[in-house]
């Protein structure tokens, strides 16, 4: 179904602003279940220092189910330093497995993101990171650094990094330069603070696209599992191209609000659209 507009009444680009998306309206995500005193003092949280830490968001036999689901697909190790050369990651977790669902659209994560970003944001990547021993500390970097548009400014993305094993300061917790997603155009340098995300299995931070941060040194003997669910405006081209990778068949299954951050979504007037059409016809086609 394609929706007419009179051309008469057609004056300004926001005159279209629901022609495409007037048979799919966007609706509230799980966000809207979270309290609102909740998401106050998160985003309160996010203002200041750029990332909110949740604790034990995930029971331990979620933590390990996760684990005995993904640990099969952990081959090679990364390409670069910047993967890590003792470093195995999973891309497009959910092309495998559905486990790491509920970890993508978690009601507390949809909830700052319906802050954060605009409506119809999108699922920018979802990996599975195993860092092993004897890997070194990652180049530090923020997660919208490869937008093209300059500092100071507002965030164009947003990351979560579920911890599935415990994160300590010397397995390869993440490392976070806190105030980091206000500065300008500069590097982190060995004067600034920063602190490792020290947290038990099942536990999530939450960090804005602007925020520096790298992946740590693992110095044990044991490797330091995470799930990891970035996101970014509905503008923007994603790092994953979910609707390539993603089966119509797991795009109807999965929940509403995943199914939009994979791309079936319209940011209005027509970014997103199919031959003129809202994406979603193609899931509604047998």
């Amino acid at each position: 179904m394609q929706v007419d507009i009179d051309d008469e009444s057609v004056t300004t680009l926001e005159d279209l602003r629901t022609d495409l998306a007037l048979r799919y309206k966007w609706a509230p995500s799980g966000g809207a279940s979270v309290d609102r005193a909740v998401v106050e003092a998160d985003m309160a949280v996010l203002d200041r220092d750029g990332y909110v830490i949740w604790p034990n968001l995930l029971s331990a036999e979620e933590c390990e189910q996760i684990r005995e689901v993904v640990t099969p697909w952990l081959g090679h190790t990364g390409r670069n330093s910047f993967e890590g050369r003792r470093t195995q990651r999973i891309y497009s977790v959910l092309s495998r497995t559905r486990v790491c669902d509920r970890l993508a659209d978690h009601p507390r994560v949809l909830a700052v993101l319906d802050q954060l970003l605009m409506p119809n944001y999108l699922l920018s990547a979802l990996q599975a990171i195993n860092i092993q021993p004897g890997e070194s500390a990652q180049l530090a970097h923020h997660d919208d650094g490869f937008y093209p548009i300059p500092r100071p400014r507002a965030p164009l993305a947003a990351a979560t990094i579920w911890a599935i094993d415990d994160f300590t300061t010397d397995n390869g917790a993440t490392v976070l330069y806190p105030g980091s997603h206000r500065w300008g155009k500069r590097r982190p340098s060995p004067d600034d603070q920063s602190l490792p995300v020290v947290m038990p299995a099942g536990s999530c931070v939450f960090f804005i696209g602007t925020l520096w941060h790298d992946g740590g040194a693992n110095t044990t003997t044991r490797d330091r599992l995470a799930v990891t669910a970035q996101y970014c405006q509905p503008w923007l081209r994603p790092m994953e191209a979910f609707t390539l990778s993603i089966s119509r068949e797991t795009a109807r299954a999965v929940s509403g609000d995943l199914r939009r951050m994979l791309g079936y979504s319209i940011h209005p007037p027509f970014v997103g659209a199919v031959d003129g059409l809202h994406p979603q016809r193609l899931l509604d086609e047998p």
